[in-house]
């Protein structure tokens, strides 16, 4: 009876493990291509990060393979490259689509918009990862789009000379991205979008007189302070950033919802990873790039962020008039903040 008993259950054990092994899935291996260089602080750094927590999390059963840009596609052509699915998935800002798609920029950052807490609330529990995924869709991209790191407030910019009025934006070659880029382009400067590689070739040759890149840390890395050496504070036109990463739909559609899971799961993660890192690292740089480098870090005079502020509620209206997508985003951005304002008077003590 004894051995009965010891053969059943010998057997139960063995059909649950062959269960159990029937049911482990192949390896998957995806490909994704970097919009910006890997070897950046945070903004490229986050995303091997995220693609080793990914690994960890499916003990290997999905791995991501990063590749710099350029390497398979071009910085620019990732949307392409993903949605036709000559690669599986990208990784950069939305942003950078501004030309195809008006109102891409919203989802990287906001002029005077929100800054990381509103920003995140209104991606999670108001109406922007809908509406970030509705704009893909519309436009016939055939992508899944997940937020994956969200920064620190920008640099305004990194100048060869000091900018004293509005006069001296005009005619000014500025590398500018997103909607700031559209606001300094009305105040008449002769604003490009370089990648990121390209940036600094462009203003050591002069081909450029100033840049927007990053925070701090980011742009110390670029060395834009061998070049320019007034950096101007604050970043109004990118109060807080987020880049993307977008896998091919149909991929997607193949993972299982667990690998799905996981991979939202990790790409949260990766935006609280990436917020302690973008808080914690900028102070100690802009004190270094003062003294080391010689750098004057200068706050923009109350004049000029008013100028900067009232000439970006004017691109938004304009674009608003042009486009039904950028309008129903904007009012949309817009409705959430005089709510959320309610919260944001009441509920934290002034700065100092």
């Amino acid at each position: 009876m004894a051995t009965r008993k010891w053969l059943a259950a010998s057997l139960g054990i063995f059909f649950i493990i062959t269960l159990c092994a029937g049911s482990v899935q192949a390896k998957v291996i995806l490909k994704l291509q970097s919009g910006l260089p890997l070897a950046l602080p945070i903004l490229g750094s986050n995303i091997n990060w995220i693609a080793e927590k990914i690994k960890d999390a499916t003990n290997g059963e999905l791995t991501i393979t990063v590749f710099e840009p350029g390497k398979i596609v071009g910085a620019m052509e990732v949307l392409e490259a993903v949605s036709r699915g000559q690669i599986e998935a990208g990784y950069g800002p939305s942003g950078f689509w501004e030309g195809k798609m008006s109102g891409a920029a919203f989802f990287t950052a906001i002029p005077f918009g929100p800054e990381i807490p509103e920003y995140l609330a209104w991606m999670f529990y108001g109406n922007g990862l809908k509406l970030y995924q509705e704009m893909y869709d519309s436009a016939g991209y055939n992508v899944k789009v997940l937020p994956t790191i969200i920064m620190s407030a920008e640099t305004s910019g990194w100048y060869r000379k000091k900018i004293n009025s509005p006069a001296d934006l005009k005619g000014l070659n500025i590398r500018f991205f997103g909607l700031g880029g559209k606001v300094m382009k009305k105040l008449g400067a002769s604003v490009s979008l370089l990648p990121g590689s390209e940036i600094f070739p462009a203003l050591e040759r002069g081909a450029i007189d100033a840049t927007e890149f990053s925070v701090p840390t980011v742009d110390t890395r670029m060395g834009f302070y061998k070049v320019a050496k007034y950096n101007y504070f604050p970043g109004w036109h990118q109060p807080a950033t987020i880049n993307e990463v977008l896998i091919n739909k149909a991929t997607w559609n193949k993972l299982s919802k667990a690998h799905q899971t996981i991979i939202e799961m990790v790409c949260m993660a990766g935006m609280t990873h990436s917020i302690a890192h973008s808080e914690g690292a900028q102070g100690k740089v802009v004190k270094e790039n003062k003294e080391k480098h010689g750098v004057e870090n200068v706050y923009w005079s109350q004049a000029m962020i008013d100028l900067f502020h009232k000439t970006w509620l004017e691109v938004a209206e304009e674009e608003a008039a042009k486009d039904a997508f950028f309008k129903k985003v904007w009012l949309d951005v817009q409705a959430f903040h005089a709510e959320y304002k309610t919260w944001l008077n009441l509920g934290f003590l002034p700065r100092k």
